[in-house]
């Protein structure tokens, strides 16, 4: 009988470790681990640290605000005040020379006004610029983009002259001479803002993103394109018109010197910024620092509460929009 045929011998494919290979290889392991949980806890010290540094002039100003005169000068600065003076804010209430209730009032019948206006321009015209189809619609939208490169103060001489020129208002005459036009009316604070490039931009983008089947199946069931608007367009743009709305009244509210210059001639229009610097000048003395920084408080706490209360669409309507 013939032999059986020796098979050749395959190498093993599996490496074999060598003695100690395998201790090396979890301490790399755990190495890297350490390094990553490392890198976090730096990530979150540098994180905190920068929100402490951005929160500490905003807490020292709320604790200020109710301190003593001696308490806000003290050298070291204190941080908490050893009795709390709550008296500071009916003080700077009831100072018939500083009307602060009037230019809060004022302060929210411009910026409420303002804000409305924008979201209805804003969303009519990112309505057409994303889903109309019309000769030149592209060059309207990027003319809309080219203003935001413009400097806010090459329009404040020529919009102030409009409006004083403006005709049949404020004593003037057809021709517009004779008189102030629009300049001490609520007009002159609130007409040169209702249309915000920003915004036809905001509402376009997310406009976009609104799938076109819908449209046609709204157009198809007879819908006009008022009622595509109204009844489809709008309901999926909520989170959009939200972020438009918070960012417009937060900046009306803050907004300081195209009021400052309106209002120079019309004190009973002045606003919360400017009544604040007019504040700044009635409240001089170090005496009454404490006094300002109450109002400041004031002025500052609708903007906060906003920013605190619908902060979540800030981040939903930039991801929906595009934005990154």
């Amino acid at each position: 009988m013939s032999e059986p045929l020796a098979l050749p011998r395959v190498p093993a494919m599996r490496k074999e470790l060598e003695p100690g290979e395998g201790g090396k290889s979890a301490a790399r392991q755990r190495g890297r681990r350490r390094r990553r949980v490392l890198g976090k806890l730096l990530l979150h010290a540098s994180v905190l640290l920068i929100g402490l540094a951005m929160f500490l002039p905003f807490f020292w100003i709320l604790s200020a605000s109710v301190m003593t005169y001696e308490e806000v000068t003290a050298i070291p600065p204190r941080w908490v005040p050893s009795t709390p003076q709550w008296g500071n804010y009916g003080a700077v209430l009831r100072d018939p020379n500083v009307p602060l209730l009037k230019y809060f009032k004022n302060s929210f019948i411009v910026s409420t006004a303002v804000t409305l206006a924008v979201l209805l321009t804003s969303s009519l015209a990112g309505y057409a610029l994303a889903k109309l189809k019309f000769p030149g619609r592209d060059a309207i939208f990027t003319f809309t983009l080219s203003t935001m490169m413009f400097p806010v103060f090459l329009f404040l001489i020529p919009v102030y002259y409009i409006l004083k020129r403006f005709p049949l208002l404020g004593g003037n005459d057809v021709l517009g001479m004779g008189g102030t036009g629009a300049l001490q009316s609520y007009a002159a604070l609130i007409v040169p803002f209702v249309v915000s490039a920003w915004g036809v931009f905001l509402m376009r983008q997310f406009m976009m993103t609104i799938p076109d089947e819908l449209i046609d199946a709204a157009r198809i069931d007879g819908a006009s394109d008022l009622g595509i608007f109204s009844m489809v367009v709008m309901p999926l743009v909520k989170p959009a018109l939200a972020t438009l709305a918070i960012f417009t009244f937060i900046g009306q509210w803050n907004y300081f010197l195209w009021p400052m210059i309106v209002t120079t001639s019309a004190p009973h229009l002045m606003t919360v910024p400017v009544g604040l610097r007019l504040m700044g000048t009635a409240y001089s003395t170090a005496v009454n620092m404490n006094k300002l920084l109450a109002a400041t408080v004031m002025a500052i706490a609708p903007s906060v509460c906003v920013f605190l209360a619908l902060q979540r669409y800030y981040v939903k309507g930039f991801v929906l929009s595009g934005f990154k």
